[in-house]
């Protein structure tokens, strides 16, 4: 799924463009390393279901949150290039991002399990369903 791979390169370097210097890894931050992964699912199905969107100013709002969050928690501007930069780690997000989407319904080539998954975030209010619309 590229369209995962560059959608998590972007978002990383929208969001992590900041700074913060700790002791846990980066990809370790749940809060952010999460909230990477649910912009991303929720891309994913805006891009699969032609029924949904995303809320873009919204998701650009999130980001810029999760990115003042790791300011808070102290990275470095080095550590957050570091992790945006992290080929592995990209991967590494982008399978975690299908694997929740499968684990949802959500199932490559078929739209309509993308819209279902995607309806049922925004039924229940989820942090991906609260990017859709």
């Amino acid at each position: 799924m590229n369209k995962i791979r560059a959608f998590v390169t972007a978002l990383g370097l929208v969001i992590l463009a900041g700074g913060l210097s700790a002791q846990t890894e980066l990809k370790d931050v749940a809060e952010v390393r999460d909230g990477i992964i649910h912009v991303g699912m929720a891309y994913e199905i805006s891009q699969e279901c032609d029924g949904i969107r995303a809320r873009t100013f919204r998701g650009i709002g999130y980001l810029q949150s999760l990115k003042n969050r790791a300011r808070e928690l102290g990275y470095s501007a080095e550590d957050i290039d570091a992790y945006v930069n992290d080929r592995a780690e990209k991967r590494r997000l982008e399978q975690i991002a299908r694997d929740r989407l499968a684990a949802l319904g959500a199932v490559a080539g078929d739209a309509e399990t993308y819209c279902a998954v995607g309806r049922a975030q925004i039924d229940a209010d989820t942090r991906v369903g609260w990017l859709l619309r």
